[in-house]
């Protein structure tokens, strides 16, 4: 700006070297008197007439530069102030100046007499009228943030996630075995839990607790499986056999065999019971049929701990102690699709109820990672590393959140935001790997289970719009029992 100030002056330096009896035009139009019509004067003057005369004066050889922008109407969008396009001349100031009274005044503008003068025919133009009062952020050039037909919701708090559970369970002979899945919870909101030889049910609505069975000495109970409906349970045992039990009258209905080692794992799908074993082996039983299963599905090369049919029961994951993660479909005795980027064993299983081929796994201790795969397109999506073994992982029904549930060597429970990924709590509580998980059926509590032999139950996840705030678990019964 000073070069371009220097540059200006000088022809001005040059005007003032003419004869001394030479005119200045400048000197009578301002009506200066003869005592001023020294040279500096005549170059004070010949400034003022180029700002006065700005419009009509140009310089031959220089173009004219100003600090003030005035928009053109072809450039301007005058839709995002309500305003119509002006009929008057194109890059007028006029334009400019009509659409900001508009903005400012609202549809009543009033003229530019009016605003110099100080008259206008509706009186003061700053009175107050409760029909154009508007907040300061309508106004357009000032609060553009949201634009025209957008409404400003107010921000919402973070979701308030209490970091101690609210009710603990001693569970007595609760095994700390990574491979075995002794916890699970009933649509009938009764909880399943193995504890040694014994399979006890505790119901969250009543706190009432019914031994269920025991498999005696030399058997010992590997995991715990509930019907989609809640009525029959299945039962994993160390020999290889499964047992079908009616909840309700507790009694055993079938006893299925088919593996030769340990059952560590297992999902229903509708009438369809998959089961995986230390055989390496996965058998589908329908438990309609008079046969002890109807296919087998062969693809891991070591013990299978992790099982999970998808929501439309259309495909189940399987996780591995080879660190595979295999998919397949009903009808497959091979897996269609394999992934092997996990380095340690694959237990933590949970298929989105939000999208459909969505599929999280958790590796353990040498891997650490939660990774997620679009079944659909067979597509890897992402990796995080959560520093810590990945034991479990369940997916909110409400809303699109997920937990896991961690090992070596932090022992934490950690509430997800999907897909971001952003960590909304972290609980700490448990002393040893916190090797089970469940959700109860109105999809807002959670309970975990240790080797430190406790049931921790903790409100992780908000209640869907449908239901009620308060729900039937008995989430206000603090304090610590037993199960047995």
């Amino acid at each position: 700006m000073e070069e371009r100030s220097s540059k200006r002056i000088k022809p001005t330096m040059e005007k003032e070297e003419d004869p001394p009896g030479t005119p200045h035009p400048s000197s009578s139009q301002l009506n200066l008197p003869p005592s001023m019509t020294r040279p500096t004067v005549s170059l004070e003057t010949q400034r003022i007439n180029r700002l006065i005369n700005s419009n009509q004066y140009h310089s031959p050889s220089k173009p004219i530069y100003s600090d003030r922008f005035i928009p053109s109407q072809s450039g301007s969008n005058f839709a995002l102030f309500g305003l119509e396009p002006s009929p008057k001349k194109e890059d007028g100031p006029g334009s400019y100046a009509g659409m900001l009274r508009s903005v400012l005044f609202g549809p009543e503008t009033p003229e530019k007499r009016d605003v110099v003068t100080g008259y206008s025919p509706s009186g003061n133009i700053f009175r107050y009228k409760t029909e154009t009062q508007r907040p300061v952020n309508s106004f357009a050039p000032f609060g553009c943030d949201e634009g025209p037909g957008v409404s400003r919701s107010p921000v919402k708090s973070p979701r308030n996630i209490p970091r101690s559970a609210y009710k603990v369970l001693d569970a007595p002979a609760l095994q700390d075995d990574f491979y075995l899945n002794l916890v699970d919870w009933s649509a009938q909101n009764v909880l399943a839990v193995g504890l040694g030889s014994c399979v006890y049910l505790w119901n969250a609505s009543s706190s009432k607790v019914t031994k269920l069975c025991d498999l005696g000495a030399d058997e010992s109970v590997c995991s715990v499986g509930w019907s989609l409906r809640g009525t029959h349970l299945a039962i994993g045992t160390s020999r290889g056999t499964i047992e079908i039990w009616d909840a309700l009258r507790c009694r055993r209905i079938r006893r299925l065999g088919g593996h030769r080692r340990r059952v560590g794992a297992l999902a229903w799908s509708s009438s369809v019971l998959s089961s995986g074993s230390r055989d390496k082996k996965i058998l589908q039983r329908d438990i309609r049929s008079q046969e002890d299963h109807v296919s087998k599905l062969t693809g891991h090369r070591s013990e299978v701990c992790g099982l999970k049919w998808s929501y439309d029961n259309r495909e189940l994951a399987s996780g591995g102690n080879d660190n595979k993660l295999l998919v397949w479909n009903q009808h497959s005795s091979q897996p269609v699709l394999r992934y092997c980027e996990h380095t340690a064993a694959v237990k933590a299983i949970a298929w989105s109820p939000h999208l459909h081929g969505l599929l999280a796994s958790g590796g353990g201790t040498a891997d650490r990672c939660i990774r997620f795969w679009n079944t659909t397109t067979n597509t890897r999506l992402s990796c995080v590393d959560t520093n810590s073994q990945v034991c479990n992982l369940a997916w909110s029904k409400n809303v699109n959140e997920l937990v896991s549930t961690h090992g070596f060597s932090q022992n934490q429970i950690i509430v997800w935001k999907y897909p971001s990924m952003s960590k909304l709590a972290t609980l700490t509580g448990h002393t040893f790997r916190v090797l089970y998980l469940a959700v109860s059926p109105d999809g807002q509590t959670i309970v975990t289970g240790a080797g430190d032999e406790t049931l921790r139950f903790w409100n992780v996840f908000p209640s869907s719009k449908s239901q009620s705030r308060e729900s039937g678990i008995g989430a206000l019964s603090f304090g610590r029992t037993t199960i047995r």
